[in-house]
């Protein structure tokens, strides 16, 4: 099956040269360059790993060819699978809400501190770690394999246009559907709006299970934990390292249940012996001061002209993965992280920069090579 989130890479980057040019003409700014190239470069490095999580997948097939399941017709299993993927998406959207293990698969995509179309593109490499023990269930509705995985995709591809701040609140549809203005919600961390609106594309899952909360007053972006880096490892990495922190300090402390709860634990939770995390302040978004390292033109063209060639990159990998050799497809995704990696060094003046430019630089060659020794 052709990947439909490949196909409509060149789609989302029309759409929000559309919302950029929109907001310039009402006078609004919703795109910072270091922050925007973030939010692509997260996406970037969770599309070039997830084709080596594929195996993750396995688990349903195998269940599949193994458990009964009804013999629906091919109307019906597409009705179950789209209800049934959307609910399965509901219950692990909260689940990574409300424990540090899904947190650390789920926080790149709330580091941002704005709301626009490239942030619906910030994702964890780790999401897919997480998520698909849920849709196990759906083999016992009688969902085969390629309808989980089209319509999972499908319910991603559906997310994308509520990531932005220029569409109001729909009225009505606001009672049936996950909209921007439901979305917006998610996002913010005033306190009446943590931990709200976990939909995917039907908005009664959160009002049927209390989850809902009505966009009353204007939101402000980010996490209550402030993540301050434009640096897309990082991003993944960074709550999985302040858990294990946690949890190692409880241990030379001798508190072993709270180095076991702080995995399970919610993400406001630490264990007693350290400061707790700090409390969702209510704030107004003028008073934000958000993280924004200065970019030099020079740097910005540079970086805009690679992320070209990234882009054409990744979406030969994502469309060609048969066609090129595993080999080469490796060395090539390795080529792409260690490429986006060294943006944010050269954003933020880190020393290791220069080094990973040297380093990657060879790569391109090297998969080259492979990708013909194959032939």
């Amino acid at each position: 099956m052709v990947n439909p989130i490949a196909i409509a890479i060149p789609l989302f980057f029309v759409a929000i040269g559309v919302e950029f040019a929109v907001a310039r003409r009402r006078g609004v700014r919703v795109y910072r360059f270091a922050d925007t190239v973030t939010d692509l470069s997260c996406g970037i490095l969770q599309q070039v790993t997830v084709q080596w999580l594929v195996v993750l997948h396995g688990p349903y097939v195998w269940l599949w060819g193994l458990a009964w399941h009804p013999n629906l017709p091919t109307a019906a299993q597409h009705l179950v699978a789209f209800l049934g993927v959307d609910l399965v998406y509901y219950l692990w959207h909260r689940f990574t809400h409300e424990s540090n293990l899904g947190w650390w698969s789920h926080v790149v995509h709330h580091q941002s501190e704005d709301y626009n179309l490239a942030v619906a593109l910030r994702q964890s490499v780790s999401s897919a770690v997480t998520s698909w023990p849920f849709q196990l269930p759906l083999v016992f509705l009688g969902v085969p394999p390629e309808v989980v995985l089209l319509h999972s995709a499908l319910n991603t591809l559906y997310q994308f246009w509520i990531h932005t701040e220029l569409v109001p609140a729909l009225g009505p549809l606001e009672y049936v559907i996950n909209t921007p203005s439901a979305h917006r919600v998610h996002h913010a961390v005033n306190p009446g709006y943590l931990d709200k609106n976990y939909a995917g594309v039907l908005i009664v899952w959160d009002r049927w299970f209390g989850t809902y909360a009505p966009e009353t007053e204007p939101c402000v972006y980010g996490t209550v934990e402030r993540f301050q880096s434009t640096n897309p490892v990082a991003a993944n990495w960074w709550w999985l390292g302040q858990v294990l922190s946690d949890a190692r300090s409880a241990v030379a402390v001798g508190r072993w249940a709270d180095a076991a709860r702080v995995l399970v634990a919610p993400p406001a939770w630490r264990p007693a012996h350290l400061p707790p995390h700090p409390a969702p302040a209510v704030v107004h978004p003028r008073d934000v001061v958000k993280f924004e390292p200065p970019v030099s033109r020079a740097l910005a063209v540079r970086v805009a002209a690679e992320f070209l060639v990234v882009g054409v990159v990744v979406e030969a990998l994502l469309l060609g993965e048969r066609a090129i050799p595993v080999g080469a497809q490796a060395v090539a995704a390795l080529w792409v992280a260690a490429t986006i990696t060294a943006w944010s060094g050269w954003f933020e003046r880190k020393t290791w920069a220069l080094p990973l430019e040297l380093a990657r630089a060879p790569l391109p060659f090297v998969a080259l090579w492979l990708a013909g020794g194959a032939r």
